[in-house]
């Protein structure tokens, strides 16, 4: 007897399925086809003439204060969870070593926090590490707060591997900025990787919607001038990590020529990942130069 090979829905590699799209002849599950005049769709052959394109997308984008509805991949925001528990559980120990709730210091708070001259010397490490830190109880909240409701549905979007990368790269290209804006100013805080991903719910919006002005670009237009008119904010941090995310999601299309979530992490991808990270801190490095 000959066995038969169970195929799994390429969108959703859990769901087994029997389907296949008529045009490339990948598996696909319920959810994910269209019916055509002849035989079944993928999202991205959804399109009359089988001509390949991105999914259907919504005719217009309504600007609220509520994270946009993304197609997901089921993860559970998991990844989120985590950087949050993990934020939460430096912030009590930097409070514990510091001077209460509001106060936080202490041997692992100078450790950690992103300063000039600390980099110079050699201290790279916080390059990343200063982006666990928080200076008191609203900042973190506020901090957490957005990456909970925005990095959510972004994570749920991208998948866990390139939602990491994402806020690795994103957070390294603040730290960057930061110090290309003051060198000699102690940084802390997760602000350019909450950025990052903002930079890619744009992109994500863009893609599915066709639209640039829509809650993505709502919230960054908001933050920016916060950013720019209160003093304090390390405005150069929050470029740095939106650009950053904007550039590793395009990436992850392959610059419009696929899909940001379903697409091979191809070379190019993992190029423009690993740049963007070198370039941050080869740039942190060169900016801080002479200070130790």
């Amino acid at each position: 007897m000959s066995t038969v090979e169970t195929k799994y829905c390429y969108r959703h590699p859990d769901r087994a399925t029997g389907l296949s799209c008529s045009e490339c002849g990948r598996p696909i599950c319920e959810d994910c086809m269209t019916v055509a005049p002849v035989g079944l769709r993928c999202p991205e052959h959804a399109t009359s003439g089988g001509r390949l394109t991105r999914a259907r997308r919504p005719r217009s984008a309504r600007v609220s204060f509520r994270a946009p509805a993304l197609p997901t991949r089921r993860t559970t925001a998991l990844v989120t969870k985590v950087l949050i528990g993990l934020n939460v559980a430096v912030y009590l120990i930097t409070c514990v070593q510091g001077h209460g709730i509001n106060t936080p210091g202490g041997s692992l708070f100078d450790k950690w926090l992103l300063y000039g001259p600390y980099v110079a010397r050699g201290d790279w490490w916080r390059l990343i590490t200063a982006a666990f830190l928080h200076e008191g109880i609203l900042h973190i909240g506020f901090n957490m707060m957005a990456l909970w409701f925005v990095g959510g549905p972004v994570e749920e979007y991208l998948g866990r591997l390139r939602y990491v990368l994402l806020y690795l790269v994103s957070g390294l290209a603040g730290s960057a900025g930061a110090l290309f804006q003051s060198p000699l100013s102690p940084t802390v805080g997760a602000s350019g990787a909450i950025f990052g991903i903002l930079g890619a719910l744009l992109v994500i919006e863009w893609h599915e919607t066709g639209r640039l002005m829509g809650t993505a670009m709502t919230w960054i237009v908001l933050n920016l001038a916060i950013s720019f008119a209160v003093p304090g904010i390390s405005w150069g941090g929050h470029v740095g990590g939106l650009i950053a995310g904007i550039l590793c999601t395009l990436a992850y299309s392959r610059f419009g020529r696929g899909h940001s979530a379903y697409s091979r992490l191809g070379l190019v991808a993992v190029s423009v990942i690993v740049g963007v990270a070198v370039l941050s801190v080869a740039a942190a490095y060169w900016r801080v130069r002479g200070l130790a």
